[in-house]
């Protein structure tokens, strides 16, 4: 009797297969920059809690270029993943109205829109300070 065939796939490249691979890789990599960019947020606080000179130098050390593309770049993947993840919450979220089907759009569209507001009460409170 014969094996199966098990057709080979290269441990480490599978990925580079297809574009929706791609795309799946490179949203949980960006899980990567905001976890890199948490961990300079805490060293931020700390900074804060030793007092006013040390929060100044921390502040003046991120106003760098250098710091200042990184945050970007974290900004960029933030949206990255926030997007992709929206636009994948209707096939993980199926929702019924009697025997019909909520459609996708009005699933995704929900979470558009409460991030749109969670976003306008922040920028409120950040201008009002």
């Amino acid at each position: 009797m014969s094996e199966p065939y098990h057709r080979p796939i290269s441990a480490s490249t599978w990925w580079l297969a297809k574009r929706n691979y791609v795309l799946f890789m490179l949203r949980e990599l960006t899980s990567v920059f905001i976890g890199v960019f948490l961990v300079v947020f805490l060293v931020q606080l700390a900074e804060l809690a030793q007092g006013p000179e040390a929060y100044a130098a921390a502040a003046a050390r991120l106003a760098s270029p250098g710091w200042i593309v990184f945050h970007l770049l974290v900004l960029a993947a933030a949206l990255y993943h926030s997007i992709t993840w929206f636009n994948l919450t209707p096939q993980v979220i199926i929702v019924r109205r009697g025997e019909e089907r909520v459609p996708p759009v009005v699933i995704a569209g929900s979470h558009y829109l409460a991030w749109l507001v969670v976003s306008v009460v922040i920028l409120l409170i950040v201008l009002r300070s």
